[in-house]
Parts: structure tokens; sequence; C-alpha cells
């Protein structure tokens, strides 16, 4: 299994749609907004390679150096199969 934790986010939206815009948006929308992103460019990488699986969005896990950390309640925000 693969965990990918983006950290910048943020940083990320405000490049694309200027700082003042990025600074009415809550971070969670920055961070669902680039998760959303990745994931269908990802799946689209995957496919053309050939491999077969699934991935998903996931709230409630965090990755901390080697630690995988679970809030009390997790969510599986987006699910894909490809």
């Amino acid at each position: 299994m693969i965990v990918l934790k983006i950290s910048n986010a943020s940083e990320l939206m405000a490049s694309k749609v200027g700082k003042f815009l990025e600074s009415l948006t809550p971070e969670s929308l920055d961070q669902t907004t680039i998760e959303d992103v990745v994931l269908k460019k990802l799946v689209q990488n995957l496919q053309a390679e050939g491999l077969k699986g699934e991935v998903a969005a996931v709230r409630g896990l965090d990755l901390a150096g080697k630690e995988l950390v679970l809030q009390n309640q997790m969510h599986v925000r987006r699910h894909q199969t490809f």
C-alpha cells in the first residue's frame, strides 16, 4: 500500500489562483481540491501504464514521519477503481 501526503496545498492554490483568492478559501477546501486533481492525474497515469487497483482520499489518517496516525473517525472521501 502507498500513502501520499500533500503538504503544500495552500501554497499551490495561491500560485494558481492568486494569494488574495486563496486567503478567502479555507485550507481544508484547498487540500480537498488538490487531492482531487492529484487522484485524477494519478489514475490516468497508472491506467496508461496498465496497472489496475484502487485509490482513495481518506480523512482521519495522517502520516507523521514513519508512523501512520489514526484519528477518532476515518472517512473515505473519494474512492476510485482503475
